[in-house]
């Protein structure tokens, strides 16, 4: 085989060597030939533990933890602490199986849930994510100002500095402050994420530092009280005198339940919901160790492992701290003054460096994990020219354009001034993207896809499900506002990205699901249930080429009425004699004409040393189970030479010729592939014999079988079906009209050729078109039965729901011409043949299409060419014509 010795793909596959080079074209070539990419250089310790461990601290850790426990007490708090937890497990353990089943590129979250749920959903969640990083990295600013001004800030009521309260505040001062520690994290983050990654144990270590005095200080201090005065409005001022008692058990009672009051400053009521809100945001940093998947020596391990051990490491550290706040200080302070760990430490400063190395750490781990997100999606180009900057690098790599977007994106944040504030915003957009974590999961498990085996197996698709859920209810408890914005938000970014059909090979989710439910379904739909009821046509399309075959591959796509489509084709040749398929490469090209033609068929190809072998190939095993052709459409055959229909179309001849779909034909290629048209020096590749051959093989398989001649006189779909004002009209001759004594309006293949016009007039583009049956009749001849069979075929009409008008035809001038009983064998006079012709064009000469009987083809060979040739004068110069035979019944006339 051609791909025996090919290397893996890399489409989210790394190679067996471990290298791991971005799917998307970020490698580049050097002059010896070997791929550059960005060096790996962090391991699982800081590459992953310590960006989430300083995340998931962060701000909350100093700042609010006594907030939390204050209004909703130590059992509230504990429920809200392990609800969180168990929320981002359950999404913990998505991530570690996807991060598990390849290689993850730059980009973290965003490159997982693209690669696995496609370019819609990646991209849309994948902006979403980055939103939420950006409003993160806003609310760690905001922390770290807060913070500061606690310490240095002016007392609001004094007109005078004191001690170290030397700055001024107000909305515009805090707004100030933020943007100056904003761009000391743009210098750092334009410099590169490496001197963050070398800053950052230190930064652990000193918050570590931070945390042991914390926990050692009820240990020293004694019992004290403290006076907190806080200003609301111009005039309003409130004191409170609350106390620190030391581990107390009567402190640890009074703390046990919730007590829910205003927040001091935003002067709102709280409840669960806002409370919950603003304690998630210190485990939204869970996946600060994947965003930084592009840094990673082996991101497949360093992921799992790191987060795992970070989360469990915070989650300690959160319940020992809510336990000592709730046995050792007292409601009022909690709930008054936000730094209280700063009150009650052996040493406050210790406490103040550990706030602020916490949130300029965290701060800068937003920054470089969205600037990485908005970098990947510029990569992948799935918004277009807006993102398309974001793709430029340094020399060493660094993402400088995206994280000056990211810079003016949280800038704007700053603007709400308050950390409350953004805190419901913030958790919103990361559990909407942890719901798509856990879908992308669960998607790739009930998919079955055989390549989707991890090497982390403690998940299931019910922790799948069961964090989805989690996280979809807990948005609509935090903020239902939000939640309901953040998803119409997703859906708009869905519909656009699926109406702009961006480019990529990464595999598709939904076809492994369809795939996996189709096979379902065709597995339940047995052949033996069929009823006549609900019949439908399910035709296979003989094609030699489709630039002469466009008009009739768009016919025939509205006669299917929601059944089985297949464009067909024979290439001649030996698989004996050849190095390789030549059919397996064609595909693409024959599904970019379907989607072209804007056509609902599926495409099946053959290699046979001959057409008519190939067709009985194809109709013996062409679609699967009860999903199978029933008819057999094949273009007319004469002496005409076809016209070129991509000369015709604009859809072939205009437009970026330079663009291809997203298989990599564009339309030169297109073009260059189907042959052109036979002209009058090219021989036939058919001879009569063997198309009469083919007819009769079908039919003798139990396949209805249809001949479509000068369907190339058909307007474009968009031009409508006529040009004239008048209404358009569907002829249907239900009657042999090479056999005049042997007329019947009842036959199988009367009834077949009623029920095809009849689903015609059905579709969209016919729907309008008026349907009329044509009956010949013998007048003047002394037997008078046509009247009654007449007025039978009216009443079967009725019986089959057709609604029609019928047209009586006296046609005894033709009859006459008749020789005897058209028996085989005997030839029909060419004068009879005239005759009729000349009949159907008097009477269906504007039809825009008509149906005619197709007689059963002789079973000798000899007489093949006679028989076509009847059909050549029948049919001469009417138009848009279908000559059908039917075998099958297909009208009932019960419910």
């Amino acid at each position: 085989m051609a791909n025996e010795h090919s290397p893996l793909l890399v489409h989210g596959v790394y190679s067996m060597m471990g290298d791991a080079e971005d799917s998307r074209g970020g490698s580049e070539m050097t002059g010896e030939g070997s791929p550059k990419s960005t060096p790996r250089k962090l391991n699982t310790f800081f590459g992953v533990m310590v960006p989430t461990i300083l995340s998931m601290f962060s701000i909350v850790l100093f700042l609010r933890t006594g907030f939390v426990v204050g209004h909703a007490g130590l059992l509230h708090g504990l429920l809200m602490l392990f609800v969180a937890y168990f929320i981002i497990s359950l999404t913990i353990l998505s991530i570690c199986a996807i991060s598990t089943n390849g290689a993850v590129e730059g980009g973290g979250a965003y490159f997982m849930i693209s690669r696995s749920l496609g370019p819609e959903f990646g991209g849309s969640i994948g902006l979403m994510f980055y939103l939420a990083k950006v409003c993160a990295c806003g609310v760690y600013v905001l922390g770290l100002v807060e913070a500061i001004l606690d310490i240095f800030g002016k007392d609001p009521g004094s007109a005078e500095s004191q001690g170290l309260h030397v700055l001024p505040q107000g909305y515009w001062y805090t707004v100030l402050y933020s943007s100056l520690v904003l761009l000391l994290c743009l210098v750092v983050c334009l410099v590169g994420a490496h001197i963050y990654a070398k800053a950052s144990f230190i930064i652990l270590l000193v918050v570590t530092v931070s945390l042991i005095s914390i926990l050692i200080s009820p240990l020293i201090l004694s019992p004290q009280h403290f006076n907190i005065t806080h200003t609301f409005g111009n005039n309003h001022t409130v004191t409170v005198s609350p106390g620190y008692t030391g581990f107390n058990g009567t402190t640890l009672k009074n703390n046990l339940g919730p007590h829910y009051s205003l927040d001091y400053s935003t002067n709102t009521m709280m409840s669960f919901a806002t409370v919950f809100a603003v304690m998630f945001t210190s485990c939204t940093g869970i996946m600060a160790g994947a965003n930084m998947s592009g840094e990673l020596k082996n991101p497949s391990e360093s992921i799992p492992k790191g987060t795992i051990m970070a989360v469990a490491y915070t989650f300690t550290v959160y319940v020992l701290l809510y336990l000592l706040l709730s046995s050792t200080c007292d409601r009022l302070l909690l709930i008054n003054d936000y730094a209280v760990f700063q009150r009650i430490n052996v040493w406050p400063p210790f406490v103040t460096i550990g706030v602020y190395c916490a949130s300029l750490s965290a701060a800068m781990c937003s920054m470089i994990g969205a600037s990485r997100i908005l970098h990947a999606l510029a990569l992948d180009q799935l918004f277009g020219l807006p993102l398309a900057p974001a793709a430029v690098t340094s020399s060493s790599g660094n993402p400088w354009v995206s994280v000056l977007y990211t810079w003016g994106l949280v800038q704007c944040t700053l603007f709400a001034g308050q950390l409350n504030v953004i805190a419901g915003i913030v958790t919103v957009f990361y559990l909407l993207a942890y719901a798509a974590v856990d879908l992308a999961c669960l998607a790739l498990e009930w998919a079955s896809a055989p390549n989707f085996r991890p090497t982390f197996q403690f998940f299931s698709w019910h922790t799948c499900l069961l964090g989805i859920i989690s996280c979809v209810v807990m948005m609509f408890v935090i903020n239902p506002v939000y939640s309901s914005a953040s998803i119409v938000l997703l859906l708009l970014l869905l519909l656009f990205l699926h109406y702009r059909s961006p480019t990529s090979s990464w595999g598709y989710i939904s076809q492994a699901l369809i795939f996996h439910q189709v096979r379902k379904y065709l597995l339940m739909l047995d052949s033996r249930k069929d009823h006549v009821k609900f019949w439908r046509p399910q035709v296979l399309l003989m094609v030699a080429n489709p630039r002469s075959s466009c008009q009739l591959i768009c016919f025939v796509n509205q006669l299917k009425k929601g059944g089985l489509f297949v464009l067909g084709h024979v290439q001649i040749g030996d698989l004996d004699v050849l190095p390789a398929d030549p059919v397996q490469p064609q595909y693409n090209f024959w599904l970019s004409l379907v989607d072209k033609l804007g056509v609902k068929a599926f495409v099946d190809l053959t290699l046979s040393p001959s057409v008519r072998q190939g067709t009985q190939h194809l109709l013996r095993i062409t679609g699967l189970g009860g999903m199978k052709p029933n008819t057999l459409v094949l273009g007319f055959y004469d002496n005409c030479y076809p016209e070129d229909y991509f000369l015709q179309d604009p859809v072939f001849c205009e437009g970026d010729r330079g663009e291809g779909d997203n298989f990599g034909v564009d339309l030169p290629s297109l073009q260059a592939h189907f042959q052109p048209v036979r002209h009058a020096e090219s021989p036939r590749a058919l001879q009569p014999e063997e198309y009469v051959s083919i007819i009769r093989d079908a039919i003798k398989m139990g396949k209805n079988v249809c001949l479509g001649r000068y369907f190339f006189q058909l307007p474009p779909e968009s031009k409508g079906i006529r040009g004239n004002d008048n209404v358009d009209t569907i002829d249907v001759w239900p009657t042999n009209l090479l056999s005049p004594g042997s007329a019947s309006y009842a036959d199988v293949s009367s009834l077949f050729m009623l029920q095809m016009a009849c689903v015609l007039n059905m579709a969209n583009r016919w729907r309008r078109a008026r349907l009329r049956i044509f009956v010949c009749v013998e007048s003047e001849s002394e037997d008078q039965g046509w009247l009654a069979k007449e007025e039978q075929f009216r009443e079967l009409l009725g019986k089959l729901r057709i609604r029609a008008a019928i047209k009586i035809v006296a046609w005894d001038n033709v009859a006459r011409l008749f020789r005897g009983p058209n028996s085989e064998g005997q030839k029909v006079s060419e004068g009879f043949l005239c005759g009729v012709n000349a009949l159907l064009r008097e009477h269906s000469s504007t039809a825009a299409v008509r149906f005619l009987y197709l007689p059963h083809p002789p079973s000798s060979s000899e007489l093949s060419q006679q028989y076509l040739t009847q059909l050549d004068t029948l049919t001469r110069d009417l138009g848009p014509t279908l000559l059908i035979h039917g075998v099958t019944p297909v009208t009932c006339t019960e419910l």
